[in-house]
Parts: structure tokens; sequence; C-alpha cells
């Protein structure tokens, strides 16, 4: 009759079924006194809320970021639409603001208001911008543009 094969020695309190394959027991989520472990998953939850918060930080500095974007553009398409009207000031109101509304619609802005002040043209331009999904806004500019006054 052949030896029976050596089962391998306890080593710090773990015996054969101990690695990483062991099958787990009805009992594997209980402490030694036979209570539910209460702490279990309780990291799994921490991650999930740390990573909502990185979410929500990140949506809402993605939203500033387009606000402040799209209060540029006001401000560049008003600037260059004065200068298109004030180019213009001497054919008259009607052209003077025609060319400021074609400069501020090439900078995806819309003319709101266009004052012609003898050389001196005024203009007010929205650009509209959606900072999150399902809500649109307004970024509003006014710019002045005419002769050096002396």
């Amino acid at each position: 009759m052949p030896p029976r094969p050596r089962v391998p020695a306890r080593r710090n309190g773990r015996g054969p079924g101990h690695g990483r394959f062991r099958s787990r027991s009805p009992d594997s989520g209980r402490d030694p006194d036979g209570r539910a472990d209460g702490e279990r998953g309780g990291a799994t939850i921490l991650l999930l809320a740390l990573g909502l918060v990185f979410v929500l930080v990140g949506t809402f500095g993605a939203a500033v970021a387009a606000t402040g974007m799209a209060a540029q553009r006001a401000a560049v398409a008003a600037d260059l639409g004065a200068l298109a009207g004030a180019t213009r000031a001497l054919d008259g109101d009607l052209t003077a603001c025609a060319y400021a509304t074609d400069i501020a619609q090439r900078n995806d802005g819309r003319l709101v208001d266009c004052v012609v002040d003898g050389l001196e043209v005024l203009v007010t331009v929205e650009v509209a911008f959606t900072p999150v999904p399902g809500l649109t806004r307004v970024a509003t500019s006014t710019a002045r543009a005419g002769p050096v006054r002396g």
C-alpha cells in the first residue's frame, strides 16, 4: 500500500484551502462569533460617493468655463460689431447697424441694440450658451466705437 500524501503543515494558523481559490461558505461574511460583518462593502460605497463628487465638481467647473468663454465671445462680437458700424457711420444709421449686425452674427452673436450718435456707434450683443445640458443662458456685452473725443 502506497503512503498517504502528506498534508501541508499549518503556517500562522492557516491550513489547506486558505488560498486564492478557496470556496466560500455561507458563513464567510461573518466574524468568529457568528455575527454578520457590518462593514462588508463599505469601501465600494465610499468609492462610488467619491466618484460622484468628482463628476459633480467637474461638471461645475465646465459650467464656469463655458460661462467665461461665452462672456468673452460676446465681448469680441460687440467690439468688432461696433468697429464695423463705426467704419460706415457716415453712410447713415441703417448701413452702420447693418454692418454691425453682420459682424456680430459672424461671431455667433445676436445684435440686440445699435445706436448711432454722429460718428459713434454703440452696440449690444448677446451670445447664447449651454453651461449644462438642458440649461441655456445668454451672455451680453456692449461696446462703443468712433473717433477719439478730445
